[in-house]
C-alpha cells in the first residue's frame, strides 16, 4: 500500500497524489512496482527502501547522501496465540519528503494518519521522526500493562487448575517480554545515536521531546526486566508446584498399592494346593477374610502416622 500526506496547517492533513516537498509518504508492505515509484520520483535509493521489509533486520542508522535511515523495532500484538513480537519501522528522512517503511499497518502509523497526535506536521520533519519515536515508547508501556495484567489473569487460572495451556499461554508471555527488551535495547542505541549525532537537524524544542522519548524508552526497559523476572519467578514456582503435585500423586498410589497388596498375598497363600489352616473349618472364609481387613486396616493406620495418605 501506498499513500502520501501533505499538512495544509499544523491542524490540518489531506491525502495526495504528488509527491511533492514537504510530503509523507506511507509504504505499508508496498510492491515492487511501488517501491520503484517512490524511488524514482523522490531520489531515495532502493536498498533504504527494502532494509524495513527484512523481518530479521536489526535497529540501526544509515546516512548517505543527505539521505537518513532510521530503522526501529515496533511492538505489535498477535491476538490469536496471545503473543507479542516486534516488527522493523524504517523511517527515512530527505530535505523534501519523510518516507515511513512498515511490513504491517500499525496503529503507531495510523494514529498520525487519522491526526489523533497533536502538533503533527509533515513538513516538521525531526519532529515527526521524534513524534514516531515517542508513540512507539508509549505503545511499548501500554503493551507492557497489558502483559502484566494478563499474567494475573492466568495466575488465578493456575490457583484453580494447572493446565498445560496456561503455562503454554505464561511462556508465550515471558517470550515476548524477551523480545521487547531485546529491541528496546537495540531502540535505546538508536535514539542515543541521534542525540550525540549531527545526521538530522534539531531544534532545541526536538531535543527536549528526543530526550523525554529516551526517558520514557529507559522506563520500557526497566518494566520489561522487572516483568521478565516476575513470570520467570512465577513459572519456576508453578515447575515446583505441578513436581510436588506429582509427588503427592505417587505418594498415594504407593500407599494404595501397599493396602491393596496385603490381602492379595494372603489370598496367594490359601490358595496354595497344600494342608492349610482352617481347610476343615466352616468358618474358615470368613477368618481369612477377617485377617485379610485386619491386615489392611493395620496398614492404612500406619501410613495414615507416616502421612502417606
Amino acid at each position: 500500500m501506498l499513500k502520501a500526506y501533505k499538512s495544509i496547517s499544523e491542524d490540518e492533513i489531506i491525502e495526495v497524489q504528488s509527491f511533492e516537498k514537504g510530503t509523507w509518504i506511507n509504504l505499508v508492505n508496498p510492491s515492487e512496482e511501488e517501491i520503484k515509484i517512490v524511488s524514482e520520483q523522490t531520489g531515495i535509493y532502493i536498498e533504504l527502501i527494502r532494509y524495513p521489509l527484512d523481518e530479521e533486520e536489526r535497529p540501526h542508522i544509515e546516512f548517505e547522501d543527505n539521505q537518513l535511515l532510521i530503522l526501529i523495532n515496533i511492538p505489535v500484538i498477535r491476538p490469536r496465540n496471545v503473543v507479542y513480537e516486534t516488527i522493523p519501522l524504517g523511517i527515512i528522512v530527505t530535505e523534501d519528503h519523510i518516507v515511513t517503511v512498515c511490513l504491517e499497518e500499525v496503529d503507531i502509523i495510523k494514529d498520525f494518519c487519522l491526526k489523533k497526535v497533536k502538533g503533527f506536521a509533515t513538513f516538521k520533519r525531526t519532529r515527526f521522526v521524534f513524534q514516531i519515536l515517542f508513540k512507539t515508547a508509549a505503545m511499548y508501556l501500554k503493551y507492557l500493562r497489558e502483559i502484566d495484567k494478563k499474567t494475573d489473569e492466568i495466575e488465578l487460572e493456575l490457583h484453580k487448575s494447572m493446565k498445560n495451556q496456561e503455562l503454554i499461554k505464561l511462556l508465550n508471555l515471558e517470550k515476548s517480554l524477551v523480545y521487547f527488551t531485546t529491541s528496546l535495547r537495540s531502540n535505546e542505541i538508536v535514539m542515543e545515536k541521534l542525540l550525540r549525532g549531527k545526521l538530522i537537524k534539531m531544534y532545541e524544542e526536538d531535543q527536549d521531546l528526543l530526550e523525554d522519548v529516551i526517558v520514557e524508552n529507559k522506563q520500557a526497559i526497566e518494566m520489561a526486566n522487572i516483568y521478565s523476572n516476575i513470570l520467570s519467578g512465577m513459572m519456576d514456582a508453578f515447575a515446583s508446584l505441578i513436581s510436588n503435585n506429582l509427588n503427592i500423586v505417587m505418594k498415594f498410589l504407593a500407599a494404595v498399592t501397599i493396602v491393596l497388596a496385603l490381602p492379595t498375598m494372603v489370598a496367594s497363600f490359601f490358595g496354595m494346593n497344600v494342608a492349610l489352616p482352617f481347610q476343615e473349618s466352616p468358618y474358615g472364609f470368613v477368618i481369612i477374610v477377617l485377617l485379610s481387613v485386619a491386615l489392611s486396616g493395620s496398614a492404612i493406620v500406619y501410613l495414615v502416622k507416616k502421612d502417606m495418605f
